[in-house]
């Protein structure tokens, strides 16, 4: 029996890579959603069964597109992994209101896209799962961090009103809320002094932050379960983290 569509956003490096690395291992097709289609070629997967598609998640009608595409190929999607986000750090008495707005596009509203997108057939057939990539930034705060705090307050917001609005139609909704982790988000930042106060940080920790395929693996382990249970929400972080 063949295995159902896997969709992961956001794939050409950290969270996804990794998590798109765990499940092309084990046979399930995917739709591998990125800006930069070259990365993800480039990861060292059996392309077999996998659709690259190049989809900035702000975009809803190149989003859909490309789902609707893959689902033709590969039937309903049975796993949703909003995981395209940017973290971009900054004081609030000085940060430029267009990092802002690109961090809640991207972080919230592309999630709300994603969702709107696949969970009506899930809802159908009562069966399907959704994992939203939030973080410990969704659920306390960070200095330097206040319009991402914002984004990621949001994702888990509107992760447990989904949950509570789908799961009697048997329908996963799960968040997953890394720590500070190996990943490129910090490649983004423009404000140095912010930047400097997050490595100052990381290296009171003794510079050791959770790997991505940690992160990976817990994804696959909420998935994994049998659809009549749902683990709401993992938080995972590096034991040394002190916040």
């Amino acid at each position: 029996m063949s295995k159902p569509l896997i969709v992961i956003t956001g794939a050409s490096s950290g969270f996804g890579a990794e998590i798109a690395k765990l499940f092309n291992a084990d046979g399930f097709p995917i739709l591998l959603l990125g800006r930069r289609t070259d990365k993800i070629k480039a990861l060292p997967l059996d392309f077999t069964n996998v659709l690259v598609e190049s989809v900035d998640v702000t975009d809803k009608k190149s989003f859909e597109i490309a789902i609707s595409k893959a689902e033709e190929k590969y039937g309903k999607t049975d796993l949703l992994v909003n995981n395209a986000g940017v973290m971009l750090l900054g004081n609030v008495l000085n940060q430029d209101p267009a990092e802002w707005k690109q961090m809640m596009d991207t972080n919230v509203l592309g999630v709300l896209n994603g969702m709107q997108i696949v969970l009506p057939q899930m809802v159908e057939r009562q069966g399907g799962t959704v994992i939203n990539m939030s973080s410990l930034a969704g659920k306390k705060t960070f200095t330097n961090h206040a319009a991402y705090v914002a984004s990621k307050f949001g994702v888990h917001g509107l992760s447990e009103t989904v949950r509570e609005e789908v799961s009697a139609k048997n329908v996963r909704i799960s968040l997953v809320a890394p720590g500070a982790a190996e990943t490129e988000l910090l490649t983004h930042v423009t404000d140095k002094s912010a930047l400097n106060d997050y490595n100052l940080w990381k290296e009171s920790m003794g510079g050791t932050t959770l790997a991505s395929e940690r992160v990976a693996q817990t994804v696959k382990f909420i998935y994994d379960m049998p659809q009549s249970v749902n683990i709401r929400e993992i938080d995972i972080a590096a034991t040394n983290q002190n916040a």
